[in-house]
This record gives C-alpha cells, structure tokens and sequence, in this order.
C-alpha cells in the first residue's frame, strides 16, 4: 500500500495517513486520552529529525479545515495507518479509513482554560475537579473548539474547550493551568420572582381621587305658611322674581313714591296673604292681624276642650217635716 512521501522540512514532520478508531485494536484505554497510535516508520524518522520531547501534533482534516493537537502513545500501527480516539475524530469530522494530515508542532505551556460541561450532570459529581485532574492526565495537549470526554461510573460526560491561553493549542504536561467553568449548555437560569413594589411607590402610582366640588351656597326655595294655621290664598312668588324685582331701578314722581313700586292692589293682596306690608297703613294691618290671630286661637282652643257636664249646685233640705210622736 503506497501513501504520501514523507516531508522533511528541516525539523519537521509532515505525512498523510488513513486514520481508525481505538475499537479496531485491544487498545481501549486511549479512549479516555488525545494520544494516538502511529507506524514504526514514523518514529525511526522523528528520531533521525532530533524532536523535541515530548513529541507533539497537529492533525488536520483536508476536506473540512478542522484542526486538533494530540500526542502520540506507541508506534505499533500498520504502515501508513494510525488509531486515535473516537471523541477525536468526530472533532475532526472524519469517517473510518478517512484520511488526516499529521505534523509535529512544538505548543506553548497552558496557563488558563475554561470548559464547559455540555449536561449539568457532570457538576453533580461529588469532585468534578478531581476526576477532571484525574482525566487530563492522559492528556497532552488542549486545543479550543474541541470537545474532550471524561469517562466516571461507566458514564461519558463530554466537555467543551472554550477557551485556552496564551494561544488556542495549549501544552498542559508539567505546568500549573488555571481551570474555570462556564455554566453547562443545558442549565436554565431559574425563574425570578416579579418584583415587589415598595408601598411608598405604590401609593405615588395610585390614582389621586378627585377633589369633591363643595356645594353652593343656595336661598330658602320652600313654601311659606302663616303664624296662625291659616293655609295660603295665593301660592308666594318665587325668590328669583323677588330678587328680579329688587334689582329693578326705581324712579321717583313727585309726589315722593316710586312709579315703579308696588300698587295699591298688591299692596291690599300681600296684606291679606300675612306677609310685610309697605305704605302708611302699616300698624293698622299688625294690629288687625294680632286681633285676628288672637280670635283664631280662642276659637281653636274652644273647639278642643271637651264639654263640661254641668254638675247641679248643693241645695238644702225643703220636704216636710214628720215627729215620731205622730
């Protein structure tokens, strides 16, 4: 089986090979790792070439673009072949037999990565931490964009590489690195409660009640009635003609009376009606109306009094006189 040339560009490593999963050889502990598996050949030329240790690579699929770093396990595989972890190819997007460009690269010491766990299931572990140290171990390398995975209880739980400093393929063998976690893609912000609006606002946002109109001031509009019982003959005139009347000019003749006053025919009305008379006749008319009042009432207190039976007066004895002598 015939492949790409080899390339040697000074010190570096550059070939093409067809690529497998773990599953194809009794190699399932790269799995839980980004090591892969390469052919004799490769390393008789990395050893010729004096690579830096430890050996590190750029893989990159031709047809996608995607680019991933790993380290290499053993160099066991078939010519022309090589194994890697199967979370590994699908980052890379590549199918079985699919072929992946391999370069050796030299990547800087990591001093800051944020992951992102992709279910909250994860954070329920009792030390997520520790089992992430426990698993990057067999890590050599990080790159952004990946997705790595991380075996605990027979369980896979897969995370997301956000972020990693100071460039986006990071070496993490020997170095302390910073970890930080974003919250898991399924986390949902729990509902807040509606805010509650303080009582002081809340009475500057209700509603001023209108402001009662206070009421008028308004004349006497009842009916009259007389001191002595008597019912009315003429129903009174109304205030708003009275007053109309009294707002009327008044012109003088020459005989010192009003011409527009009242007439000697209104004047013997109202004086029949109980009310205020004007003109000479004045103490005439309240002495005839006292005496009339003084009747009416005498009359009245008469009717209501019952009758007095008469009671016959004492007389003295006038029959005649008997003796007992006889």
């Amino acid at each position: 089986m015939f492949f790409e040339g080899y390339g040697y560009h000074g010190t570096s490593f550059e070939q093409t090979y067809r690529c497998y999963p773990a599953s194809f050889i009794e190699k399932p502990q790269i799995e839980s790792g980004d090591k892969i598996i390469m052919p004799p050949s490769a390393l008789d030329r990395l050893a010729s070439l004096h690579i830096d240790y430890p050996m590190l690579f750029e893989l990159r699929n031709a047809a996608t673009e995607r680019v991933s770093h790993c380290g290499v396990l053993e160099f066991i595989a078939e010519e022309g072949m090589i194994y890697m972890p199967y979370w590994m190819m699908e980052n890379l997007l590549l199918q079985e037999g699919g072929t992946v460009r391999v370069k050796n690269v030299t990547l800087p010491k990591g001093t800051y990565v944020k992951l992102q766990p992709h279910t909250k299931d994860f954070l329920d572990i009792s030390n997520p931490k520790a089992i992430l140290e426990t698993t990057l171990r067999n890590f050599s390398c990080l790159t952004t964009g990946d997705s790595i995975m991380v075996a605990y209880n027979n369980k896979k739980y897969y995370i997301d590489i956000i972020e990693t400093r100071p460039s986006n393929g990071i070496s993490i063998i020997e170095t302390d690195c910073e970890v930080d976690f974003a919250p898991p893609l399924d986390y949902k912000e729990p509902e807040r409660p509606a805010p509650t609006i303080p009582s002081s606002k809340a009475s500057a946002q209700v509603p001023e009640s209108p402001t009662e109109v206070e009421p008028k001031f308004s004349p006497f509009l009842g009916v009259g009635r007389r001191l002595d019982g008597k019912p009315l003959k003429q129903e009174p005139t109304s205030t708003s003609t009275s007053s109309a009347k009294d707002k009327q000019p008044i012109t003088t003749t020459g005989g010192g009376r009003d011409s527009s006053g009242p007439s000697s025919q209104s004047i013997a009305s109202r004086q029949h009606q109980g009310k205020l008379v004007f003109g000479s006749s004045v103490k005439n008319t309240q002495k005839e109306t006292q005496k009339e009042t003084q009747n009416a009432t005498a009359k009245e207190t008469k009717k209501e009094e019952p009758e007095k039976k008469e009671v016959p007066k004492f007389q003295a004895f006038t029959g005649r006189k008997y003796s007992l002598k006889g």
